[in-house]
């Protein structure tokens, strides 16, 4: 399992923009959690994050829009520091609320 951050900044200047605001936020909850408005912590096996990828860059408008994927390998507790509010969820653990 590998570790990515995904950073995004869509154009939301017409009703097209804020459609794909909200269709690349949608994508990133499907395959992790966000950690700021446009900053997601992803996490998965080569073959998903490679769909992951090619889901968002079917719903960004290149001329407009700005996506950058971090890869940050398998372990990001090591490479990551955290200050403040803060609800870090380990995927490795059980997700009972």
């Amino acid at each position: 399992m590998h570790w990515i951050l995904i950073a995004y900044d869509i154009t939301t200047d017409d009703k097209s923009g804020r459609r794909r605001l909200r269709r690349v936020a949608k994508v990133c909850e499907r395959y992790g959690r966000r950690v700021q408005k446009s900053l997601f912590e992803c996490q998965g096996d080569d073959k998903t994050l490679q769909k992951l990828r090619f889901e968002l860059l079917d719903e960004i408008d290149e001329r407009y829009d700005s996506l950058r994927i971090y890869h940050m390998g398998k372990e990001i507790e090591n490479k990551m520091e955290s200050f403040g509010v803060d609800e870090t969820i380990r995927f490795d653990d059980p997700l009972v609320f």
